[in-house]
């Protein structure tokens, strides 16, 4: 891949090109081992320039550094107005929760509210293990 291509869908930009180059010709420059093999006549010719060595692993490409490039998204969404169809189907889920309090009342109990003067009997009942846990 060409640096002076353009950036294409799937690509890099100029600007993550300038960044990758930019950090691996650091690492270069702190004397990180390159990832390709350059021949010792080739380095002298760049003059040891970290920056072309950088811009020689990366058209080889074998940088291990990855750009993730987050696109918005263009998604559009029509509204209508849905205005009686929306009343039946308030109706559908009034009449299908009436159906279901009758289906549980008629099953059975229904549990009663806790008042704080049970809660008071069932410390009194635990004794001595409920003052323990209270300091």
């Amino acid at each position: 891949m060409k640096i002076e291509e353009k950036a294409i869908p799937g690509k890099f930009t100029k600007y993550e090109v300038a960044r990758i180059l930019g950090a691996r010709s650091l690492q270069i420059a702190m004397d990180a081992p390159l990832l390709i093999n350059i021949s010792k006549e080739r380095l002298e010719e760049i003059n040891y320039d970290p920056m072309k060595i950088a811009k020689e692993e990366f058209e080889a490409e074998v940088l291990p550094i990855s750009v993730k490039q987050p696109f918005p998204k263009k998604k559009s969404v029509k509204i209508k107005k849905m205005a009686e169809k929306d009343d039946v189907k308030d109706k559908q889920i009034e009449e299908a929760e009436e159906a279901e309090e009758k289906e549980i009342g008629g099953e059975g109990e229904i549990m009663e509210l806790s008042t704080p003067e049970d809660e008071v009997a069932e410390e009194e009942v635990s004794g001595r293990e409920g003052s323990e846990e209270l300091q």
